[in-house]
């Protein structure tokens, strides 16, 4: 087992990741609240009352809003909140160490490389001419 630590995280790439990641949590937490204003708004609006109607379809509305809002919402803060813990985390780790990780090879053995396609005689050589035009 080998043993490896984290002593860095890129800022942007740890801001990105963590935006991807709520913005898809907030599409499920988006799609579950907007369908129950939706259902909600559907139930009002079929009631008799004008007054009913109306805060019905605004209840309907605002359930097809969130849909869309929540997940953008989350993204924005997922990138902002990663940011601002990728800067805590490098600052932190310089004072007390990174994360350690201990890391196993799966596989059974290794195998080398493939050969380039062009081959070994087009290789340049030792006192050749690097262009022969």
């Amino acid at each position: 087992m080998a043993k490896m630590m984290i002593k860095r995280v890129g800022i942007f790439s740890y801001a990105k990741i963590t935006s991807v990641t709520m913005a898809a949590f907030g599409l499920i937490f988006g799609v579950i609240y907007g369908l129950i204003f939706m259902v909600i708004g559907g139930a009002m609006m079929a009631g008799r009352g004008d007054g009913a109607t109306t805060a019905g379809a605004s209840s309907f509305v605002i359930g097809l809003v969130m849909m869309v809002a929540i997940p953008i919402f989350y993204g924005i803060m997922g990138f902002v909140a990663g940011a601002l813990g990728a800067v805590i985390y490098n600052v932190a780790s310089r004072f007390v160490g990174g994360i350690e990780l201990e890391l196993e090879n799966v596989g059974d053995s290794y195998s080398t490389p493939p050969t380039p396609q062009w081959g070994a005689q087009q290789q340049y050589q030792p006192g050749q001419q690097q262009y022969p035009y």
